[in-house]
């Protein structure tokens, strides 16, 4: 026999859907996380499969909140993009290979039997630190998660904002070094803000910096790193280290660049930044905050703050659940 949790009267069901992790929890209406699970994504096993450990992460939570189907209100499922979030489809994500077309929404609806809805998850972690987070409280925000690639999503006037088919609010692809020659991995095009910023790019411009080093037999603390990470990148910078500050300060710079056309356009009274780079804190947050108010315009930069996001690890499962209570009605 199930013992119903007494908390379970008003909460969700959440899935995370990334790359390297996938993620479930039951969170209630105020954001307490009754139940939490994680494992390894591995992609390479192909849908079917991640489906099946996505599905059995949901059981597994439900299990563990005492929480039987009839008791939630559904279930909120975050996923990178492209995806078409009113028809609850997948497009063809570039973080999930192979992944074409797959109706997630009607396959969550059939695993757990309650309704579900789908969105980017940069829009469901705007939506997490609006409601349960850093956010509360604010009426427009902006959103930006800096980790393997760029996220993010907007809250403006006190709405998720969405575009016309579930995919705007993608800052990743803001252009911020019009003679920039990187090409972005996830799509394509040269110059883009997750090209000189995310994780990824970090550790790949670290690595061409350090060959160029040798070349030119200057010595840098990061020769020695092997695989080298943008958190290794960090520790050399605060150690003092010349190679690392300056493919730091180019990351600065892209970053800068992209948060004053976001608070130049919206206005918001907070930007949020998560996501693994976040781990940096005032070697990143102090920069961004001198870019923003001496470039952005005058009552744009009066009125905005810079902070991090409150989620920590479950920012994921919390921002599928926020979307999954303000699209799904109480039971």
């Amino acid at each position: 026999m199930t013992h119903h949790h007494p908390h379970t009267a008003d909460a969700v069901l959440a899935l995370d859907i990334g790359g390297t992790k996938l993620a479930a929890g039951v969170v209630t209406a105020d954001g307490t996380t009754l139940a939490f699970a994680q494992c390894p994504s591995a992609v390479r096993d192909g849908p079917r499969a991640v489906l099946k450990r996505l599905f059995d992460l949901g059981r597994a939570v439900l299990g563990t909140a005492g929480a039987a189907p009839c008791d939630l209100r559904g279930t909120g499922i975050g996923c990178g993009g492209p995806l078409d979030s009113t028809a609850g489809v997948l497009l063809a994500p570039p973080h999930l290979p192979g992944w074409t077309d797959v109706p997630i929404v009607q396959l969550a609806e059939d695993a757990h039997g309650l309704p579900a809805v789908l969105d980017n998850d940069g829009t469901a972690g705007a939506a997490g630190e609006w409601r349960f987070g850093a956010g509360r409280g604010t009426r427009h925000l902006v959103y930006l998660t800096v980790s393997t690639g760029i996220g993010g999503g907007m809250v403006l006037d006190g709405r998720t904002y969405r575009g016309a088919a579930g995919n705007g609010g993608e800052p990743g692809h803001l252009t911020v070094r019009s003679d920039g020659h990187r090409a972005c991995r996830s799509c394509g095009r040269t110059g883009c803000l997750e090209a000189y910023a995310s994780g990824t790019s970090i550790a790949e411009r670290a690595r061409a910096a350090v060959a160029e080093a040798r070349a030119r037999g200057v010595a840098t603390a990061l020769a020695d790193r092997d695989p080298l990470t943008a958190a290794d990148v960090t520790a050399a910078v605060r150690a003092g280290d010349g190679v690392a500050t300056a493919v730091w300060e180019e990351t600065l710079d892209a970053l800068g660049t992209g948060l004053v056309s976001l608070v130049n356009v919206f206005e918001p009274e907070l930007v949020v930044l998560g996501g693994g780079v976040t781990r940096a804190g005032e070697l990143l947050m102090e920069p961004l905050r001198r870019r923003v108010a001496e470039r952005a315009m005058g009552p744009a930069a009066a009125t905005v703050r810079l902070t991090t996001a409150a989620g920590g690890d479950q920012a994921g499962v919390l921002g599928a659940a926020a979307i999954a209570f303000e699209r799904l009605p109480p039971r």
